[in-house]
C-alpha cells in the first residue's frame, strides 16, 4: 500500500493548534499493507499526547473592549463552572446531542457553538502551566516492570531535575503477523500516571508523549514536584484510556 499523510501544526490567535494533512511517501515503510495504518496510529496518538506539552503562545484577548455590565454574569459563569467541576468530581462527560438541540432552540445559541464550549468543558488539565525540568542532577535506575499476556511494561530509569523527574516508561510486545489487521479493529490508548507515595503528595504528571517501532513503544512524563531519590518511597501507577475521548478501559497497574 501506498499514499501521502502527515501532520503539520501551527499556532492559532486563540492559542490553540491546527493540524493539516502534507504529504509524506509511505513506499519508505514496509510492504505491508497494514504498515500506514500503524503509521497512522502512531501519530494520532503523538498528536494528542504532545498537544498537552507544546508551548503556548501568550494568549492576547480579541479586542481591547470590554462591556463592564457583564462582569457579574461573567463571575456567575466562571462560579457555575466550578461548581459543574466538583458536582462531577472533574469527569462531567458530554451533553446529548437532544440536550444540545433543545438548549440550541431554547436560548437561540448555535448547536456547533454548544458543542465547542462543552468540549473544552471536558479536559482543562490540558491548558495548566508546563513544568519545564531544570538543573539536572542524575539519573536514577529503577528496573521495575509488569507483566500481562503477551505485554511487558517497564520503567527502566528517571532522570531527576532541581523542580522536576522524568519517568521513562516503555512497553513490548510481540510483533507478530496476527497483530495486523484492520485498522478499524485496533484499539489506540495510551497511558495516564499517578504517583502514591507515603505522605500523600500531590503530583503532577504531564505526558510528554512517546514513539516506537515493531512491538516496542516508549513514553515520557514530567513530574513535579520531584519525586524522592529512593524509588521505595512511591508507585507508579499507570491507567489505560481509549483514544480519542479518555475513556478509561480498566486496566491498571502499580510499578
Amino acid at each position: 500500500m501506498t499514499g501521502n499523510f502527515s501532520i503539520k501544526r501551527k499556532f492559532t490567535k486563540d492559542s490553540s493548534i491546527v493540524y493539516s494533512s502534507t504529504s509524506v511517501d509511505t513506499k519508505l515503510f514496509p510492504c505491508k499493507a497494514i504498515t500506514f495504518h500503524f503509521m497512522l496510529k502512531y501519530v494520532i496518538t503523538t498528536i494528542l499526547l504532545r498537544r498537552q506539552k507544546m508551548k503556548r503562545l501568550p494568549f492576547e484577548p480579541p479586542t481591547e473592549h470590554y462591556d463592564e455590565q457583564l462582569e457579574t454574569i461573567d463571575e456567575q459563569i466562571c462560579d457555575l463552572i466550578k461548581q459543574r467541576k466538583d458536582l462531577s468530581n472533574n469527569n462531567p462527560g458530554f451533553p446529548t446531542k437532544s440536550l444540545i438541540s433543545n438548549w440550541s432552540i431554547k436560548y437561540g445559541l448555535y448547536e456547533d457553538f454548544l458543542n465547542s464550549v462543552f468540549g473544552h468543558f471536558i479536559n482543562d488539565e490540558i491548558y495548566k502551566p508546563v513544568v519545564e525540568p531544570k538543573g539536572f542532577l542524575k539519573n536514577i535506575p529503577i528496573l521495575k516492570s509488569f507483566e500481562k499476556d503477551d505485554s511487558f511494561y517497564s520503567v527502566t530509569f528517571l532522570r531527576q531535575f532541581e523542580n522536576a523527574s522524568i519517568v521513562h516508561f516503555t512497553i513490548d510486545k510481540e510483533d507478530s503477523d496476527e497483530r495486523q489487521r484492520d485498522f478499524r479493529e485496533l484499539k489506540h490508548t495510551w497511558f495516564d500516571l499517578s504517583i502514591d507515595d507515603e505522605k500523600g503528595t500531590e503530583y503532577d504528571c504531564r505526558n510528554e508523549g512517546g514513539g516506537g517501532s515493531g512491538g516496542h513503544t516508549s513514553y515520557t512524563y514530567i513530574v513535579s514536584p520531584p519525586l524522592p531519590d529512593d524509588f521505595s518511597k512511591f508507585n507508579l501507577i499507570f491507567k489505560e484510556y481509549q483514544i480519542p475521548f479518555q475513556k478509561p478501559t480498566g486496566f491498571e497497574f502499580i510499578i
